[in-house]
């Protein structure tokens, strides 16, 4: 974003700033505006829900790599202003937040405490509110479900200016996780934390051969662990199609710590790198370097290692090393696309690994995870089942005809694609992918009558 954001509500003749999600497509510009209390943030909205304005959005830290969070011509509220701790139980693990803290700063206060969130996705660079209005997942699903099944409590900003709190369990609960912040603004929230010894992993390594191997491995052995995630090379071709490094591990005890890191057992201190820089060639990730950097990533990585001690931020969030890492894909930016198919729809999940190996699409930063049970939300990604996530330059030819072919492989296995990572979705296959939408919509309507929350995600999807 190339301005401030300003501080009054959104009105006609104040000036607009170009947005874009994580993946720097698709700008669209509108009012930013970051609230100072919560009274600023109701006064935005009653001036959003004026006649002939564009409604608003919530926004947290601009991790949703799609338009989730975009708001064409209308307001956008940055959130990250409220970001307080209000308390915490160190007894029961519990805190109650602000919506617009980042897991990053909830790691900082916790973890000395002897206390983790519960779920983390790639990044810890989210608040709360949107791990929330996405419903995130981390690399233990198959375990702890999605981050809304360890919310106790929120508080709501709803369309007619009012504050609520929304029990878990509740319908209005259940559309707001995953509701992508078309219920409402959340404004704090109740976490139910997890109990840790150490800030350090036990981490578990080893390669598959081709994705069969890899699903094997997956499906024998994944109960054994908290975390799991393969990283798969979506390049190779032939008989090792869907070569991965298969990565699992749980939070390291005591007594499996080196005698140095007994010290300060609980110590949270991510390295970081220099910023990515603000301009690169178009191409630099394209087939050729990818193909290379694939080829050294799973060389490298052991046939198998068991029980090597690692950062936090090395097993969950090496990216986040890299401020800025994006603009790696210069500036076209790039498309990340995430499905899922249920278990026993794994010929589905190996034609659609053969369709994008066939054709050749660059990702290095393609995973592989398993999904336990479903999770409440209405609008909630995960399902039982394989999702697979990949990057894709957005400027590759031919890209939106061949993920639109996906798209409808996804839905035919009854599969879903996931809306805080989309930015492309035709509209008419939302409802065989998420087959509460309706009732999401009539809640909706209730709520909101006037459509006061909105964002290009909602008008592109109808929701």
């Amino acid at each position: 974003m190339a301005a401030d954001p300003v501080t009054t509500p959104a009105a006609p003749g104040y000036d607009t700033v170009p947005i874009t999600g994580w993946g720097r497509t698709a700008p669209t510009s509108a009012y930013l505006v970051r609230p100072r209390s919560y009274e600023e943030a109701v006064a935005t909205l009653r001036e959003s829900a004026a006649p002939g304005r564009r409604g608003c959005v919530a926004r947290g830290l601009g991790r949703a790599y799609g338009d989730a969070a975009q708001n064409a011509g209308g307001a956008v509220l940055d959130m990250t202003g409220l970001n307080q701790i209000h308390a915490i139980d160190a007894a029961g693990g519990t805190v109650l937040c602000d919506a617009g803290i980042s897991l990053h700063r909830l790691m900082d206060v916790l973890l000395p405490l002897g206390w983790f969130v519960p779920v983390t996705p790639g990044t810890r660079y989210v608040t709360v509110g949107g791990a929330i209005g996405a419903d995130i997942h981390g690399k233990n699903h198959h375990v702890s479900g999605s981050f809304s099944r360890h919310v106790l409590a929120l508080e709501l900003l709803t369309a007619d200016g009012e504050i609520r709190i929304v029990e878990r369990g509740t319908d209005l609960f259940d559309a707001t996780a995953g509701g992508m912040g078309l219920t409402g603004v959340i404004l704090t929230a109740t976490v139910q934390l997890q109990r840790v010894e150490s800030s350090l992993m036990s981490v578990d390594t080893e390669r598959a051969t081709d994705l069969d191997d890899l699903m094997a491995r997956l499906t024998a052995t994944d109960d054994r662990y908290r975390y799991s995630v393969a990283w798969i090379d979506l390049l190779a071709r032939g008989a090792a199609m869907g070569r991965s490094v298969l990565t699992r591990g749980d939070h390291a005890p005591l007594d499996a710590l080196p005698a140095r890191a007994r010290r300060a057992p609980l110590a949270f201190r991510p390295g970081r790198l220099p910023s990515a820089p603000s301009f690169l060639p178009e191409g630099l990730l394209g087939r050729t370097t990818v193909g290379l950097f694939n080829e050294l990533w799973y060389r490298r990585a052991p046939k198998s290692r068991v029980g090597e001690i690692q950062k936090l931020s090395t097993f969950f969030h090496p990216l986040d090393g890299v401020p800025h890492w994006n603009r790696v894909y210069g500036r076209s930016g790039f498309v990340q696309y995430q499905f899922v198919v249920g278990y026993g729809k794994e010929e589905s999940l190996r034609r659609i690994v053969q369709r994008i190996s066939d054709r050749g699409c660059p990702s290095f930063l393609a995973v592989l995870k398993r999904f336990g049970g479903g999770d409440p939300g209405w609008l909630s990604f995960p399902m039982p089942g394989w999702t697979l996530a990949l990057d894709i330059p957005a400027n590759l030819p031919e890209l939106g005809p061949f993920l639109d072919e996906l798209d409808e492989e996804v839905a035919a296995a009854d599969g879903r694609i996931y809306l805080a990572k989309d930015s492309r979705l035709r509209p008419e296959l939302l409802s065989a992918m998420y087959p509460r939408l309706e009732e999401f919509r009539s809640l909706r309507a209730r709520m909101d009558p006037r459509g006061v929350f909105r964002s290009d995600l909602s008008r592109r999807l109808s929701l």
